[in-house]
């Protein structure tokens, strides 16, 4: 047998292979259309392919009306309570609302007083590592990128359960309530371990405080001194509830649903899902609004300038600007249209720190490309579909805000719907009874079979 020689000689091999499969293996549009195949599970009018049903969650962006979407005003429930009423909820009772949103996903209703203080009794206990985790599975074995550690670490943390495979419903709510407490531990230690070994700067694990709710554990957990205000919390606390679950057909979650189908152990489900929002199609969003907007920053002279934004903006749907997709990141939605109910309730809470925290001027520019980029996406892209911003687009100003990490923006989506998750994965293994296999049309190439040495 030939061996490869050297590193180039495997590059140049692995190049002219990957030439020679493009050349071979299209499937084309028109080949997707003409055999009914609805790409992307998406029926032809971009709406979702019906798989399943929820109690979990609705999210609502459109009217049908006789056979038509119609573009409508988002809307966001959970377990049939509208987000903006938990929100206002909360902010009236002065008081979190993520260990509510968490129960109330899990268990189908709200919790009375003594439930929600168990519920964050509950999470306070569980939040601490299993002895000798963080020194064997995330010190040890540090990485780049912290969606990827968190993935290993709920893998591995499979070998610290004492019943990781009993799909009863009791075990499965144990296991759930000590992932959504632990995924938060588990991504602020691998930042640490990320600062030490990649960035070279001082790492440093603070005890966590009694009475701290999530919000509050992860800021306790990533500032140096501790210090944060109830302003900062509270902010970090709406993300977290914005971002804890949205349907069951997002990526993450339906990738959850159908390991669950499975029968496979809740660890390999989670795992799973967290390799899907780390895609930045999906849950890696935020990072690219980032980019795009410290791209534009930097192009756009003078940022109050609707025609040189438009102009550039533009540019971006052209590919020509940025990083060449033609994508606006953070503008448009697979389900909602006129409006993103997440992004608005964000926008506005942004508004009120921004100016404390000096960044008004860019939070200006943010509303003017949103005010911008519907129209400039018609005129480039010729379609005349509803686009506005989605939650993505404020979610990573929001977090600069709060001084999180830019390669935390993702890990935080994370920690907020790990509870969806652990709450579709339930409702899956109650309710679902057979496993998801979905078919896919063959399109053999007849070939016949040669000896090697007639090739």
């Amino acid at each position: 047998m030939q061996r490869l020689n050297s590193e180039s000689e495997t590059s140049t091999t692995i190049q002219e292979l990957c030439e020679e499969y493009q050349k071979n293996n299209q499937i084309t549009k028109a080949e997707y259309e003409y055999n009914g195949v609805k790409r992307g599970l998406r029926n032809p009018d971009g709406t979702g392919v019906m798989a399943g049903l929820t109690h979990v969650c609705n999210v609502h962006g459109y009217l049908i009306n006789d056979g038509d979407k119609v573009p409508d005003k988002g809307k966001l429930t959970y377990r049939g309570i509208d987000i903006e009423d938990i929100v206002d909820g909360c902010a009236k009772e002065g008081r979190f609302g993520f260990e509510e949103v968490a129960w109330l996903l899990i268990f189908g209703k709200l919790p009375d007083r003594r439930q929600f203080d168990r519920m964050c009794g509950l999470l306070y206990g569980n939040r601490e590592l299993p002895e000798f985790f963080l020194e064997d599975t995330i010190l040890k074995s540090p990485s780049q990128n912290i969606m990827n550690k968190i993935a290993r670490s709920v893998l591995t943390l499979y070998s610290y359960d004492d019943d990781p495979e009993d799909l009863s419903l009791e075990n499965n709510m144990r296991q759930s309530i000590s992932l959504i407490a632990r995924l938060p531990s588990i991504m602020s230690y691998a930042y640490q371990a990320k600062r030490r070994y990649y960035d070279h700067e001082t790492m440093f694990f603070h005890p966590y405080e009694p009475g701290q709710c999530t919000a509050e554990a992860i800021l306790n957990a990533l500032r140096p001194n501790k210090d944060f205000t109830q302003e900062e919390a509270r902010l970090l606390d709406l993300c977290m509830v914005l971002h804890a679950e949205h349907g069951g057909g997002n990526n993450s979650t339906f990738t959850t649903r159908v390991l669950t189908s499975a029968g496979t152990d809740i660890y390999s489900a989670i795992g799973a899902a967290v390799g899907s929002l780390k895609g930045y199609k999906h849950g890696g969003a935020n990072h690219k609004v980032r980019m795009m907007m410290r791209d534009i920053m930097e192009h756009v002279k003078d940022w109050q300038d609707e025609d040189e934004l438009t102009a550039y903006l533009e540019k971006i749907l052209r590919g020509e600007a940025a990083d060449g997709s033609g994508l606006i990141y953070g503008m448009g939605h697979a389900i909602y249209t006129l409006s993103d109910p997440r992004a608005v309730i964000l926008k506005r809470k942004a508004g009120e720190l921004a100016e404390q925290k000096g960044f008004g001027k860019k939070l200006a520019l943010y509303e003017l490309v949103e005010k911008l980029s519907p129209a400039a996406y018609q005129r480039v892209t010729g379609n005349e579909k509803v686009i506005s911003a989605n939650v993505d687009f404020y979610s990573g100003l929001v977090y600069e805000m709060l001084g999180i990490p830019e390669e935390l923006f993702t890990p935080m989506f994370a920690v907020s719907r790990i509870a969806g998750w652990c709450a579709h994965r339930i409702e899956e293994l109650t309710t679902g009874g057979r496993i998801m296999r979905p078919a896919y049309r063959a399109l053999p190439v007849a070939q016949k079979y040669t000896p090697l040495d007639q090739r």
